[in-house]
């Protein structure tokens, strides 16, 4: 298996809890708006974007 460092509509909703947990609920916000979206675009952007 390969890691390619894109966030999935899989991964967002199984560790919802821990996105909110370590990060809040804004992070989890944007992390569901980039998947409405259609955008392509790592965890890390999301987490540091403002």
């Amino acid at each position: 298996m390969s890691m390619g460092g894109l966030i999935t509509t899989k991964d967002v909703l199984k560790h919802s809890a821990t996105i909110v947990r370590e990060f809040g609920a804004g992070t989890y916000l944007r992390c569901c708006l980039v998947i409405l979206r259609g955008r392509r675009t790592t965890f890390l952007n999301v987490v540091f974007s403002r």
